[in-house]
């Protein structure tokens, strides 16, 4: 995909190097070992969404300190959040190839979005961390992958994922990468809108199983802007593009992961939808443009 460089007034920090040495679940660092039992974005809300971590963490012999710090709530929508200084957003998009492709997908999506919420936008911000960090919802872990934390407005990205996508997902290729971006960027919206709270209200009156198929409708709606941004940039796409997305959603279907890591598959326990579910909403959103269509709420998914 042929993205325009980043606008360097795009919200960046960069907290690579100030942290320890990632989340070990022995036998190695970085998370790796989670990581390829959760799906690409592990943006939980609420209560519901820290059970859903604890129960994945210390099923697979790991910890993680802080845990009631994921529960913050919700900073109100709107609420200004502080501009890097000028140059910074520059210096840490131009450490490596992986951090330039990620602030270039989010300056676009910027863009984009804020050309279709107008009044409605407020810019999020882009954090990198390695290995481990902190957010306004707790700790940033790399095993937790790419999150949202609507606490302060920040995606949140460790950029080994990527080779982690490449290589252990089958995800190559930019439009992948892109894709990671633009879900979490999804999210940001769901957040502006309200759709965030609701659904986090709703979860939290709801049994296990009800509170996770609220949880599948969000991703798979994030899933679906992720394809509206795509098509508003339809222009800047390659060939095979749209099947490196396809591919990337596909791999980080619960069904996919489940039936990797645990040789059986438990529909009542997605949290992010499967593979099929997760295609068809990212080219539903790119085959319409339009942000309308993608009402995961309103019916069948």
């Amino acid at each position: 995909m042929r993205l325009d460089d980043f606008d360097p007034n795009i919200n960046v920090e960069d907290q690579r190097g100030q942290g320890g040495g990632g989340f070990n679940l022995g036998g190695g660092g970085g998370g790796g070992l989670l990581l390829g039992l959760i799906p690409l974005v592990f943006s939980r809300f609420g209560c519901a969404g820290v059970a859903v971590l604890v129960a994945v963490m210390f099923f697979f012999g790991g910890g993680l300190g802080s845990i009631s710090q994921l529960s913050a709530p919700t900073a109100p929508v709107g609420q200004p959040q502080p501009r890097v200084a000028d140059g910074t957003a520059t210096a840490a998009c131009t450490t490596d190839a992986s951090a330039r492709a990620a602030c270039n997908a989010f300056s676009s999506a910027d863009a984009t979005w804020k050309q279709l919420l107008g009044s409605e936008f407020r810019a999020p911000k882009l954090v990198f961390f390695g290995g481990e960090g902190q957010s306004g919802c707790g700790a940033a872990q790399s095993a937790m992958g790419p999150f949202y934390c609507p606490s302060d407005q920040g995606i949140y990205l460790d950029t080994s994922f990527f080779a982690e996508l490449a290589d252990r997902f089958g995800a190559k290729g930019d439009f992948a990468q892109n894709y990671v971006i633009a879900h979490e960027f999804g999210h940001h919206i769901q957040n502006l809108l309200g759709t965030s709270d609701q659904v986090q209200s709703a979860m939290q009156r709801s049994s296990r199983t009800e509170g996770n198929a609220l949880s599948v409708k969000l991703e798979l709606q994030a899933d679906c802007y992720a394809g509206v941004w795509a098509a508003r940039n339809r222009d800047r796409m390659d060939p095979g593009d749209l099947e490196e997305g396809l591919t990337a959603a596909q791999a980080i279907g619960d069904d996919t992961l489940q039936r990797e890591t645990q040789g059986r598959v438990v529909p009542d326990s997605f949290t992010h939808g499967s593979s099929a579910q997760r295609q068809a909403w990212l080219k539903r959103g790119l085959d319409s443009g339009d942000p309308r269509t993608c009402d995961t709420f309103g019916g069948p998914i």
